[in-house]
């Protein structure tokens, strides 16, 4: 296999992880989870990652913090070692995604409360009942969508 680039690399994960940047990840753990997904093994450890990126290991602390509280990321522990590994998974976005139906089932109740304590006709009850109308109709499609997506990746890349 030939050697890749190292900078043609660093360019591409500077460029891509500036679009995360742009949707509201914060610059470091966008270029980390970036740089994950660059990698073969999908793993790297935070020294690995303090090097590939060219930055201090505390900046890499805080990224991988982030991106396992948002659950982009695992932190898994290096066999036979103290060393934790950071690894992001293939299906990153399937996983994503069926999170945010957790997640979105456990806004249901608060954004029930609120339409009650803002009351339904007013103008900010209105906008949280749609909001919660909204996201009930994600949930209620998630489902079939991801189905769909399963169905479409064993067809294109196999099961």
């Amino acid at each position: 296999m030939d050697e890749r680039d190292d900078q043609a690399v660093l360019r591409f994960i500077e460029r891509f992880s500036s679009v995360f940047v742009e949707a509201g990840v914060p610059r470091m753990p966008a270029r980390v989870f970036v740089a994950l997904l660059a990698t073969d093994s999908g793993s790297l450890t935070a020294a690995e990652l303090a090097d590939l990126l060219r930055v201090s290991p505390a900046a890499i602390s805080g990224a991988v913090r982030y991106l396992t509280q948002v659950r982009l990321v695992s932190r898994e522990r290096e066999t036979g070692t103290r060393r934790d590994v950071y690894r992001v998974f293939d299906d990153v976005w399937y996983e994503a995604l069926f999170r945010r139906d957790e997640m979105f089932r456990r806004w249901e109740v608060p954004l029930k409360e609120g339409v009650e304590v803002l009351g339904p006709d007013s103008s900010a009850g209105r906008r949280i009942t749609e909001m919660r109308a909204f996201f009930q109709f994600i949930q209620g499609e998630l489902p079939t969508l991801l189905e769909h997506w399963r169905a479409y990746r064993d067809e294109t890349f196999g099961p």
